[in-house]
C-alpha cells in the first residue's frame, strides 16, 4: 500500500488526472467517499472505521484522545485467556487494514498484533480502547498535497528496551513527500538493542531502507531528480555514528548490515539531521 500511496502523492502534487486504479488484494467495489479539493485530496476509509466500530458494539461510547494508556505494559500473562480468540483476531486484522490510512494507530496496533494466538481479557480491553479513540476521529485521513515541493523528509524515533518480555526496541518512522505522508512503519526490532544509540541507530538504518526504495520507485514515476532525502533523529549519539567513522570501533556489537546508513551519507542519498525530542 506504500506503492499505492505514493503514486497517488505524485498524481497530486503533478496534477494527473487519474481514472482507474483496479486494487486485486482486498476490498473490491467499494464506494469512494474521499472528499476532493483543489489543494489535493483526502486518503481515508471513514465508512470502513465506522462499520468496525457498529460491528463491535463501540459506535455510540465515549470517544478517548489517545489510542492506548501510556502506563499500560502488555504482557502475554496479563488477563485471563479469552475462551474464544476468534474475535479478537477478527478484530485485530481489521485494524491492521486500518492502518493503511492511520499512522496513529500503527504502534498500537503492532502491539497488540503481538497477542493474536492467546489472547487475554487485558488485550481484548486494550483493542477495544483503541476503538473508543477511533470513533472520535473517524473522520481523520491522510491529506495527499498538490502544492508542495517534490522532496523526501523522514522521521525516526526507537522506543529503547520497550517491550517488558524479551527487551528488544521498537522502531518507528514516517516519510513525506513535500507534505503528503507516504510512508510509515512501528516494528519491534530483530535484536536486544545493547543501548538506546544503537536502538536509534537501527532505526535510522531501516528508515534509509524506506527512503533508497522509494527513491528508486519515485524515479519510475517520473521524479527523477529528488534532493538528498533529509533523515531527522533526536539522538545525538547515533547521529554521531553515522558521521564519524572513529566510532565504528565502539559500535562493533552492531551488526554490518546497521553501516549501510553510512554508505548512503557518503553517496549523498541522504542528510542525517538532529531534531528534538519535543518536536
Amino acid at each position: 500500500m506504500t506503492t499505492v500511496r505514493t503514486l497517488l502523492a505524485v498524481v497530486a502534487l503533478q496534477s494527473w488526472h487519474t481514472t482507474h486504479m483496479d486494487v486485486t488484494n482486498a476490498f473490491l467495489y467499494g464506494d469512494l467517499t474521499e472528499k476532493v479539493s483543489a489543494a489535493g485530496f483526502i486518503l481515508s476509509q471513514n465508512k470502513y472505521t465506522l462499520d468496525l466500530l457498529k460491528e463491535f458494539g463501540m459506535y455510540q461510547v465515549k470517544p478517548l484522545s489517545l489510542p492506548m494508556d501510556t502506563h499500560l505494559k502488555l504482557t502475554p500473562d496479563k488477563g485471563d485467556l479469552l475462551p474464544d480468540p476468534t474475535p479478537y483476531q477478527r478484530l485485530l486484522g481489521k485494524l491492521i487494514y486500518l492502518t493503511i490510512t492511520r499512522p496513529d494507530i500503527c504502534f498500537t496496533v503492532q502491539l497488540l498484533s503481538q497477542y493474536m494466538h492467546q489472547p487475554t481479557t487485558v488485550h481484548m480491553q486494550a483493542a477495544k480502547r483503541l476503538l473508543r479513540y477511533l470513533s472520535g476521529t473517524h473522520t481523520q485521513g491522510i491529506f495527499l498535497a498538490s502544492t508542495s515541493g517534490a522532496h523526501l523528509t523522514a522521521y525516526c524515533d526507537s522506543d529503547w528496551a520497550s517491550c517488558p518480555v524479551t527487551r528488544r526496541s521498537t522502531t518507528g518512522f514516517c516519510i513525506f513527500l513535500g507534505q503528503s505522508q507516504i510512508s510509515w512503519k512501528a516494528k519491534k526490532q530483530p535484536v536486544v538493542a545493547r543501548s538506546s544509540a544503537e536502538a536509534e541507530y537501527r532505526a535510522m538504518a531501516l528508515t534509509t531502507c524506506e527512503v533508497t526504495w522509494l527513491t528508486a520507485l519515485l524515479k519510475d514515476l517520473g521524479l527523477q531528480h529528488l534532493p538528498p532525502t533529509t533523515l531527522n533523529c533526536d539522538n545525538q549519539a547515533a547521529l554521531a555514528i553515522v558521521a564519524n567513522p572513529v566510532l565504528h570501533e565502539r559500535t562493533k556489537h552492531v551488526e554490518v548490515d546497521c553501516h549501510y546508513i553510512r554508505d548512503q551519507v557518503k553517496a549523498g542519498t541522504i542528510i542525517p539531521q538532529h531534531v528534538t525530542s519535543s518536536d
